[in-house]
């Protein structure tokens, strides 16, 4: 009587998680996203809903049902280890949104159902290291936050005193000396909206506005800039060496289940003499 292998308790869970991650199930998957996206779209139009309601909701409904299977073979594949990653944490999120029913209190949270086109940063690698440049820019860009924080109470405070009195609309308040600057700031009709009307009765104002200009806009926003470009370069240098130390650590592990499966064929004949 011959002895049957079983094979290991994790390699159908493994040979599970490498087919999902195939390029063409990635590629199937992107495609569904991007139909999904139009079909969500198609659904805002009045005269679309009344001719192929029935069909977009059925082809939406189809959609939702694939990627549940597919977080569902994920979840399988890698049990409670899926939730560690916080991008799988965010498609779970995304997919279980468009579960919510569509009466009652959670009604109103139907409309995120859009975000599952967000699904795209995660299935996409270029889009994915620069949402991990962006968040990885966060701390430094809370320093240059602070710093225009900074320069626009004092340049607020300044106006408010300077130009309060013969413009209160603009200048009237801290308010409306912030909300006014910011306007300046972004140059939405800076010139001949805020800053020519203020120097017909302060002729001098232009040096004020020049200097908050310079400080703000184009110096401080570049800095910003800067901040968030300088990690999206660091992300996408250290995206390949995250991608070389997990392809090595699969190919440990495809060498640890060939060493397996020899240590089993050598043991075969062994048990199928005792037997």
């Amino acid at each position: 009587m011959t002895a049957t292998v079983l094979p290991a308790a994790g390699d159908w869970r493994s040979r599970l998680a490498a087919r999902l991650d195939l390029p063409l199930v990635q590629h199937i998957l992107i495609g569904l996203i991007i139909i999904n996206a139009i079909i969500l779209g198609m659904e805002t139009s009045p005269k679309l809903m009344a001719a192929w309601g029935s069909w977009l909701t059925i082809a939406d409904k189809a959609i939702l049902a694939i990627f549940v299977l597919e977080i569902s073979l994920r979840l399988m594949a890698s049990r409670f280890a899926y939730f560690r990653d916080p991008w799988n944490v965010f498609d779970f999120s995304v997919v279980a949104i468009a579960l919510l029913p569509a009466s009652g209190p959670l009604a109103v949270l139907r409309a995120l159902r859009v975000l599952r086109v967000l699904r795209l940063i995660t299935l996409v690698p270029s889009m994915k290291r620069v949402v991990g440049g962006l968040l990885s820019a966060l701390p430094g860009l809370g320093s240059v936050t602070a710093i225009i924080v900074l320069i626009f109470y004092v340049a607020a405070v300044i106006a408010t005193k300077l130009f309060g009195t013969a413009f209160p609309e603009w200048f009237g308040t801290l308010g409306n000396s912030a909300f006014t600057l910011f306007q300046v700031m972004t140059l939405e009709s800076w010139a001949m909206g805020i800053v020519r009307p203020v120097m017909e009765i302060y002729p001098q104002a232009w040096s004020f506005f020049l200097i908050f200009i310079l400080a703000s806009t184009f110096t401080l926003l570049n800095l910003f800039i800067a901040v968030i470009v300088n990690a999206i370069q660091q992300e996408q240098a250290g995206g390949g060496g995250r991608s070389i130390e997990s392809e090595l650590a699969r190919l440990h592990d495809e060498i640890g289940r060939l060493r397996e499966d020899l240590v089993r064929r050598d043991n075969r004949p062994t048990e199928t003499r005792q037997s």
